[in-house]
């Protein structure tokens, strides 16, 4: 158990409880066209950011322990970052790291996977998101793998990509199917037997999170396992006359299988293959991780389930063990604000709905699984509906807001942290103008909260883990001119921004103990020391500095 935390001498804290509100999604974007959060009817949060205490914060790359300040930020290492307080080298750059080292190939579980081909002169399956967005995972892992298991004999591969559309252009399937295929012929050159197998897109197959359509990962099970759907020769007919039937984006693109002959898969999962899932971020890798491994499943009809070695690109929940076989090891989190507020005594809640519970719990919590106290903590999920976003964009905003507002008046709670998941998950259908409805239902429960916090005596703290409804159009680089589509429409953008993302303080009972003017140039990571200080404790040794100057 760490030791309290320390009482801050100049700060004592309020008398009501701290609130950190993460608005997930919601950044300052670079360009007016297309975003969202500046066209949206949002009078209360306009004027927080302009009457309170307030800055923008990193939520993007190396700020939040990603490879490289290119890379976008998410949910994950955002709440890690939010959660632990300092910067942890994240999934993305461990898995480059592993394989430029070799040390995934010297590993014991790379081995057995490779092993098992070999005795049973079977095959060895990729599955997983296919793109380079690097928020899931990274087509040059997916090649370093399969020219390394080739290099070792196995002849036989099979791929069964998850099409992306959301960290990436949103119709961008064949910009990364079409070389890839040529990428095979060349390994194929030989006589090696290297080829895509199924797919389907991420929001409608096999990636589903947090237990909430378990229908998704059967459709993924029937598809990538059992070899079951519609047939096609390839890949690129399967999208292209998918997409025509249909006019789905990417990730909503119906499962397909490939066969020769009309009649026969040429990949399914069979007795005696080895199957890597290459995802190296864990939320939507969880639940196909349980339908491989658990010899107890009610989810769905698995029969018949073959006998393979199955490993996840690294281990998805170091709690429950899962999986069993990974090929990376994930970050070694401790230390995380949560666990320090048990430690002083101080009671706390977690709530979200289903969407982003498992971020406001698990990954705030350093990637653990549970409670530090359960006499001290509450964790509170609303059920998401299992729908389109886009055609309920308000989600499940007022239901997060009605117990908020109840536990901050309650008295039971010395700090209280959500999430409102609306930005991000509304942003990334890439329709505006759900965004701009879901942006104004966020600004009503904000409204709702600081009523509720002005009551109690509380603070506010206002932040995000990551921009998204921010920058919903694709601009060109260099230009900054909104790219449109053949219509001359605005092309959608349906991932993640670069955008810093607002941090700002509500706090009606100040006394003047701290300058109005905030700390900049932080990231994300520095919300855990930020918290703590407005809880009236000292920020622990080695964390990243606070936002706030107290006087």
């Amino acid at each position: 158990m760490l030791d309290a935390l320390k009482k801050n001498p100049k700060f004592k804290g309020r008398r009501g409880p701290l609130v950190l509100m993460i608005l997930d999604g919601v950044g300052y974007g670079k360009y007016k066209e297309g975003d969202a959060v500046l066209a949206a009817n949002t009078p209360v949060l306009n004027k927080l950011t302009t009457e309170c205490p307030h800055t923008k914060l990193k939520a993007h790359g190396k700020a939040v322990g990603l490879p490289s300040d290119a890379d976008m930020g998410n949910s994950e290492v955002g709440h890690n970052a939010i959660g632990c307080g300092r910067v942890f080298e994240q999934g993305a750059m461990l898995v480059n790291q592993s394989i430029s080292t070799g040390n995934m190939f010297r590993g014991a579980v790379w081995k057995e996977l490779i092993a098992n081909c070999q005795k049973n002169k079977s095959a060895l399956h990729f599955i997983g998101l296919f793109s380079d967005g690097n928020v899931h995972s990274h087509l040059d892992h997916l090649k370093a793998m399969i020219e390394q298991a080739k290099k070792e004999g196995v002849r036989k591969i099979r791929i069964h990509p998850l099409l992306d559309g959301r960290d990436v252009p949103e119709t961008s399937a064949l910009d990364y199917i079409e070389p890839f295929e040529e990428y095979l012929k060349k390994l194929n050159a030989d006589g090696s037997d290297i080829r895509i197998a199924s797919g389907g897109g991420r929001m409608v197959i096999t990636m589903d999170r947090y237990q909430a359509n378990w229908d998704m990962v059967r459709k993924g099970w029937d598809t990538h396992v059992q070899g079951k759907g519609r047939y096609f020769k390839t890949a690129k007919e399967a999208i292209e006359t998918i997409r025509k039937e249909t006019k789905s984006i990417d990730q909503d693109l119906q499962p397909f299988v490939i066969s020769d002959d009309g009649k026969t898969p040429v990949g399914p999962v069979k007795d005696g293959d080895s199957v890597v899932f290459f995802n190296f971020r864990g939320d939507r890798a969880i639940e196909i991780t349980g339908a491989f491994e658990e010899e107890i499943f009610d989810k769905f009809d698995r029969s018949p389930r073959p006998k393979v070695v199955y490993a996840g690109m690294m281990q998805y929940d170091g709690d429950l063990k899962v999986p069993k076989k990974f090929l990376v090891d994930p970050p070694a989190i401790d230390k995380t604000m949560g666990e320090y507020i048990c430690a002083t005594g101080l009671s706390q809640m977690a709530i979200s709905e289903t969407q982003k519970y498992g971020h406001v719990t698990y990954f705030f919590n350093g990637n653990r699984s549970g409670y530090f106290d359960k006499k001290l903590e509450t964790y509170i999920e609303i059920p998401s509906d299992i729908v389109p976003f886009e055609q309920r964009p308000w989600m499940k905003c007022a239901e997060i807001t009605d117990k908020v507002c109840e536990a901050v008046l309650s008295g039971k709670y010395n700090m209280i942290r959500l999430n409102y998941p609306n930005g991000d998950m509304v942003g990334h259908t890439g329709i505006y103008d759900a965004v701009l409805v879901a942006m104004g239902g966020l600004d009503i429960c904000i409204a709702r909260v600081m009523e509720a916090v002005k009551k109690s005596g509380g603070i506010l703290l206002i932040s995000a883990d990551h921009g998204n409804a921010d920058d919903m159009y694709e601009h060109d680089e260099k230009t900054g001119k909104v790219k449109v589509d053949k219509e001359g429409q605005p092309r959608r953008k349906t991932s993640h921004s670069l955008n810093p993302v607002p941090c700002i303080i509500y706090d009606p009972e100040s006394k003047g103990e701290y300058d109005t003017v905030l700390n900049e140039g932080l990231g994300i990571s520095s919300l855990a020391a930020t918290s703590i200080e407005l809880l009236g404790y000292q920020a622990p040794g080695g964390y990243d500095g606070s936002v706030v100057k107290f006087k």
